[in-house]
């Protein structure tokens, strides 16, 4: 699978807003980030290393035929995505003080989720300019990373005026 770097946003329009995954370990969950990402024309960053063999075939049930119509990126590893990042990084994780419900989303942010089974670690949330958490009932660990991706994603879409027309 071909993977283009992401275009550069025109200048008479506020940069979009992005999806990153952090070392996505289930080819399942990147399938349905990539085809929320294509219906709703939101960049992908894919940092690895990956839990499984990146190809057409290992996303293709999820991501069905949509995958042709996603901006992606992949980065060979945090340093390098870092690097290459536009804007803000607004983390998903569990451990943040801030709610969705009270976030403030700005053009050109990157809503960043970690990997299935760890999120990220230390130095990443340390990186990292803002930290989100997904209200939950108590004694609920965490969603699944596409559903999380899903939720906060509509409402950074939501605060932006960017859903599509």
């Amino acid at each position: 699978m071909t993977v283009p770097d992401a275009p550069a946003p025109h200048p008479c329009h506020p940069p979009s807003l992005r999806l990153a995954l952090y070392e996505p370990e289930i080819a399942g969950n990147v399938g349905t980030v990539l085809r929320l990402a294509a219906c709703l024309d939101v960049p992908v960053d894919l940092i690895e290393p990956m839990g499984f063999p990146f190809s057409d075939r290992a996303l293709a049930r999820s991501g069905m035929d949509y995958l042709r119509h996603v901006t992606m990126a992949r980065h060979a590893d945090w340093a390098s995505f870092k690097a290459q990042v536009p804007g803000r990084i607004v983390l998903l994780t569990t451990k943040a003080a801030t709610r969705l419900d009270q976030a403030q989303f700005l053009h050109g942010d990157t809503l960043l989720c970690g990997s299935e089974s760890s999120g990220v670690p230390e130095h990443v949330h340390a990186a990292v300019d803002l930290r989100i958490t997904i209200p939950l009932v108590p004694g609920r660990r965490s969603l699944n990373v596409a559903l999380a991706a899903a939720i906060a994603l509509s409402e950074a879409l939501r605060q932006t005026d960017q859903w599509p027309a």
